[in-house]
């Protein structure tokens, strides 16, 4: 069957930062996960169109540990590469977020298998962010990376470092250089290297992860260059088309086709509610361009612009598609569906179990939501602007700081939860609470409770229209009761609270169970789904 033309976004939904790799017929995509475990998503196609998640690689204590770590912070942009009869990933876990510095380490890991268990990670540098490895032909390998400049009165984002990395002694080797200061778009990020027809090119991000984003070129006869600017600007960018339904475009990586002649471009894109309402509750997801090498040897646009399309040609490869992913979660496995994940700890036999109780999927009461540390939360990404989610939970709380249920939860300081609790007055009630990051760490609370019938499961139901949120609860008998209050879903995005450049991740739907008693009370959940509507 011809390949179709491909629809943007290629990986909808919180997957950012996307760093693609070829290995002979097999494509496959890297992306970052911030402060959700287990770190980095890969994502695998055979035809540049379908892609199926196979593995999240960083799922053990030695490769990472989040816990503590602000929003936004962890795993950034990995880079993955093949070379020697194996994958390499290169990523940072990034401790810190305010201030002059970051606390980004960086980490090298290998595998045979996709899908296998990775090698301990080999500690590299903590410089900067947005590490890369380039293998040369000569069999040598460079390190690149953006630096980090914490002194005042300068710009935080130094330039790029490029060093050796000596595969025998695991470690880097000479002295870093400094081989490229970006253009004046300033905020030169994401590199990578790839080596064609006697020059080295360096692709970088730049202008910052909001609006202003863009990929930028650079190429010299050189390594340690110095590198020339394409003459035609960015490569890659919708910074002066705020009409175009794809934003905020940069932060990628090229690669070909199995026999070198049709060439993409993948990058970091947002898609705002509108032009003039540019919140994306989706955060950054990642999109493809079809590219060529122009008689200069420069990569350009396949539409002869610098414009991101929604439609994209596909290579010449037969269509290939994978069975459809699950959208109802009975829980009745002894591991999580592939499609969850949970905030930071590797520890996850903390938060939740599949095995205690046979048929659900077990929360234990820990921190608020608001935690960095444990906090009960089991979700899956939201890829599509309207949607609606649903659980079946059964819980018997005996106080008001005992809590469970369905969340809608971008970070610590943006989400809606509609729980299950205890009042003294009420007894068994559900609630709402929000917490908009303009507030700072205040919620709000906008009904009043609900008094619940004791001993029975509860069906919980968010319905996401864009830019507004109704939740709904009925019991097993019983027809769904709509809440009178409809919710700003504008308030989980990456643009709310710090601003569109300050927050890195998106909208996840989930189940959350809090016990602020210190007693673990645990709430069981028998199922979940999630249903796309456009």
């Amino acid at each position: 069957m011809k390949n179709q033309n491909i629809r943007n976004p290629i990986l909808p939904g919180f997957n950012p930062d996307p760093s693609i790799v070829r290995v002979g017929d097999d494509f496959y995509i890297a992306t970052s996960t911030f402060e959700w475990y287990p770190g980095v998503q890969i994502h695998h196609s055979r035809d540049l169109k379908n892609w199926r998640l196979v593995s999240r690689p960083l799922n053990r204590p030695a490769l990472l540990d989040m816990t503590g770590e602000p929003d936004s912070c962890g795993v950034w942009a990995p880079c993955l590469s093949w070379a020697d009869g194996r994958f390499w990933l290169i990523y940072t876990d990034v401790k810190r977020f305010d201030g002059n510095f970051k606390d980004t380490h960086n980490y090298l890991t290998t595998c045979e298998r996709i899908d296998g268990d990775w090698t301990d990670p080999v500690y590299l540098n903590s410089s900067g962010f947005d590490p890369s490895l380039f293998h040369d032909e000569d069999g040598r390998k460079w390190l690149v990376n953006m630096v980090w400049d914490h002194r005042p009165e300068r710009t935080f984002f130094g330039g790029i470092l490029l060093q050796e990395y000596d595969v025998s002694s695991q470690r880097l080797i000479g002295t870093a250089k400094n081989i490229f200061a970006g253009s004046t778009l300033g905020f030169t990020e994401g590199p990578h290297i790839y080596k064609r027809d006697g020059y080295y090119y360096l692709l970088t991000a730049e202008g910052g992860t909001g609006y202003d984003h863009a990929m930028t070129l650079a190429r010299s006869r050189s390594l340690t260059g110095p590198y020339e600017l394409d003459p035609n600007g960015h490569f890659i960018t919708a910074k002066d088309n705020p009409e175009l339904a794809i934003q905020r475009c940069g932060h990628g990586a090229v690669v070909d086709t199995p026999n070198g002649s049709e060439h993409y471009a993948v990058h970091l894109c947002s898609r705002p509610l509108s032009p003039e309402d540019r919140f994306s509750p989706l955060g950054r997801e990642s999109a493809i361009q079809r590219v060529r090498w122009d008689d200069q040897g420069w990569l350009r646009l396949d539409n002869e612009s610098n414009l991101p399309e929604t439609s994209v040609q596909a290579p010449n490869l037969p269509e290939h598609p994978w069975p459809a992913e699950a959208t109802d979660f009975d829980f009745t496995n002894s591991e999580l569906p592939q499609a969850f994940q949970w905030l930071r700890t590797p520890r996850h036999e903390r938060l939740f179990s599949l095995t205690e109780r046979a048929g659900c999927l077990r929360l234990f009461g820990r921190e608020s939501l608001g935690s960095h540390f444990e906090s009960s939360l089991v979700a899956l990404r939201q890829d599509s602007l309207s949607c609606e989610a649903g659980a079946v939970v059964e819980f018997n709380p005996e106080n008001f700081q005992q809590m469970a249920g369905l969340v809608c939860y971008y970070n610590s300081q943006k989400f809606h939860y509609l729980y299950i609790s205890h009042d003294e007055a009420l007894g068994k009630q559900l609630a709402i609470m929000s917490c908009d990051a303009k507030l700072g760490l205040e919620a709000s609370f906008p009904m009043a409770p609900i008094a619940l019938e004791s001993n029975k499961k509860i069906h919980l139901k968010a319905v996401i229209r864009r830019a507004e949120l109704t939740f709904s609860y009925r019991y097993d008998d019983s027809e769904w009761c709509e809440l009178p209050v409809t919710l700003d879903y504008r308030h989980l995005s990456c643009e709310a609270g710090k601003g569109e450049g300050a927050s890195f991740t998106g909208t996840f739907i989930g189940m959350a169970c809090q016990d602020l008693t210190g007693t673990a009370r645990a709430a069981d959940f028998h199922h979940f789904y999630y249903q796309r509507d456009e």
